[in-house]
């Protein structure tokens, strides 16, 4: 009697572990399903996605797609996991600086050969770099932002300070002058999120020419980090250490915890990325005036780095053709366009990025799209080891400097001879 309990048991575990195992599948009827996992997580764009879903489903019927919520905070591990498992999505949701260890490690799909010539055609090369590692395309990059200064208005014409835009934005040593020229009276210039303060250094520093990762003829990567790379970090330890012009008590903070102190005039300005404006314009008390700025510009212009969210396809997906339709479809120009309005943020495609509703002066959409020229691929894009570095090395080295505890020279050490040693594991 046990023996036969016990195997009707595993015999009803094999079943649902086959139910629930694997990438996409085929029905009895021949229908083919996926599973397309989404990191939408703002009511507009989850609503986006799965209206887009159900119209795929209604003119594919052949090719039904499943919409799985995954979450932001915890794609890697959760990925990771499945990818192990043998139970991945066939479409997958995430940024381009997660893909690189994924893709080196077997578990997506190159595209190369799959990719259609107009989607190859509408996304600028750029943007495709940020997805490419060795010789293969492991993502489709479709949704990027860039940093930007949200400002208040009041208290910029208040001061007298010239306004910047994309055609004339603020040198680095301008805008310190500037957030001085905002300060006092316990009212900061500028609140600078530092919370992670990594991503923000090092795509910023792009505009002063700053490289930190730099690759040899044999692909080996190492940290260098020299005078281009400090200006950005200088120039925030100078603000909230010498001129009092940031607030050292928000580099500790996420972006939205400094969205109260900004609504209630406490500062002036604050870096945040594209997307944040929705939060702004949801939460800001009725009559507050605010535009987006330029960040500041370097010995190379506007430039700043961006890791674009992505769509990508399991290597154990059985059904890779029809992912990559899929791909396609959601990333039609007209589709494009509303997974960026969705999410408040910029869409790669050139065509998408034309139309009139990410063109308006309202909510700062003209500024932003003015500045997708100027996005390159983040630094850390094909770095190995990235994650490690960010989280053992550079993070706490910066968060060390910018609060004032360790100087310039002991945050370039620890930088360099710290974080090589981190990469050099990942290099042999």
């Amino acid at each position: 009697m046990r023996t036969r309990t016990l195997t009707t048991l595993l015999a009803a575990l094999a079943l649902l572990l086959a139910a629930c195992t694997g990438t996409g599948g085929e029905a009895d009827d021949g229908r083919i399903t996926l599973r397309f996992q989404s990191l939408a997580w703002q009511d507009e764009s989850v609503k986006a996605n799965k209206e887009l879903v159900e119209e795929w489903n209604r003119t594919h019927p052949d090719v039904r797609v499943e919409y799985v919520q995954g979450s932001w905070d915890s794609v890697h591990d959760q990925l990771l996991t499945s990818f192990e498992g043998g139970e991945a999505p066939d479409v997958i949701h995430d940024a381009s600086d997660d893909l690189a260890d994924f893709a080196h490690g077997g578990y997506l799909a190159d595209l190369t050969g799959l990719l259609p010539q107009r989607l190859k055609d509408d996304i600028p090369r750029h943007s495709w770099e940020t997805v490419t590692f060795g010789d293969g395309v492991y993502g489709v990059p479709f949704l990027q932002e860039p940093r930007v200064l949200i400002a208040n208005t009041t208290l910029l014409e208040r001061a007298g300070v010239r306004l910047p835009t994309p055609q004339r934005p603020w040198t680095w040593p301008e805008f310190r002058q500037v957030t001085k020229r905002l300060s006092g009276d316990g009212r900061y210039g500028v609140a600078w999120p530092l919370k992670e303060p990594v991503s923000a250094t090092l795509n910023l520093s792009l505009s002063t020419g700053g490289r930190l990762f730099h690759r040899d003829g044999d692909g080996k990567v190492t940290v260098r980090f020299e005078d281009a790379d400090q200006v950005v970090p200088r120039t925030i330890h100078d603000q909230v250490g010498r001129d009092r012009s940031a607030s050292a008590s928000t580099l500790g903070s996420g972006g939205s915890d400094t969205l109260p102190g900004f609504f209630a005039g406490k500062y002036a300005m604050v870096p945040l990325g594209f997307s944040y404006r929705q939060q702004i314009e949801q939460q800001a008390p009725e009559g507050f005036d605010w535009q987006v700025l330029p960040a500041p510009a370097g010995a190379d212009g506007l430039a700043q780095g961006v890791s674009p969210q992505t769509l990508s396809v399991a290597e154990d997906s059985p059904h890779k053709k029809e992912a990559v339709a899929f791909v396609d479809f959601l990333l039609q120009p007209d589709n494009m366009v509303r997974l960026a309005l969705g999410d408040w943020m910029l869409p790669t495609g050139t065509r998408a990025l034309e139309d009139p509703a990410l063109r308006t002066p309202e909510n700062g959409w003209a500024t932003g799209a003015a500045l997708a020229a100027h996005l390159r691929p983040a630094p850390a894009q094909s770095v190995r080891g990235y994650a490690e570095w960010k989280d053992k090395v550079a993070t706490p080295a910066l968060q060390e400097y910018y609060s004032g505890a360790i100087g310039m020279k002991e945050l370039r050490e620890r930088l360099e001879e710290d974080g090589n040693l981190v990469l050099a594991r990942y290099q042999r």
